[in-house]
């Protein structure tokens, strides 16, 4: 029980995270896609990073397709890891902040991908509503 409730709140604190930082990169999002070109990615990406960090927030919060979104939230962790924060160092260098919130996020995202988060979630409901079905028809 302790380590749901634990889970709930890893879940729930990384959806509001990702929510936050996609509503917030919405509200620049041309500026965010010439970013993403200066960095050698292709444009798109800033409207998919967006999209996946506005609705995977949402889905985590209330605990829809956790599991997938995690694997994208970790995804996007990788990536920005690999792709803009490693030449900065675990810390930063001064000019950048450093990749550790960047691994604890990464971090979380893997413990909801490799569990899951029933407790107060729509995939909890779902769940519990599929396995009454199958026990009343047999």
């Amino acid at each position: 029980m302790r380590n749901e409730v634990g889970t709930l709140v890893l879940r729930v604190v990384l959806g509001i995270t990702f929510l936050v930082h996609g509503l917030q990169k919405f509200q620049t999002i041309d500026g965010i896609s010439g970013w993403f070109q200066s960095i050698g990615l292709p444009s798109f990406m800033a409207y998919a990073v967006t999209g996946i960090e506005i609705l995977g927030g949402i889905g985590l919060i209330i605990g829809f397709g956790t599991r997938i979104i995690s694997l994208f939230i970790a995804a996007i962790m990788v990536g920005a890891i690999v792709k803009v924060k490693l030449s900065a160092g675990f810390l930063g260098n001064g000019q950048m902040a450093g990749w550790e919130l960047d691994l604890a996020l990464l971090a979380v995202a893997v413990h909801l991908l490799i569990g899951g988060s029933y407790m107060f979630s729509l995939d909890g409901f779902l769940k519990r509503d599929s396995q009454s079905g199958i026990s009343e028809a047999a």
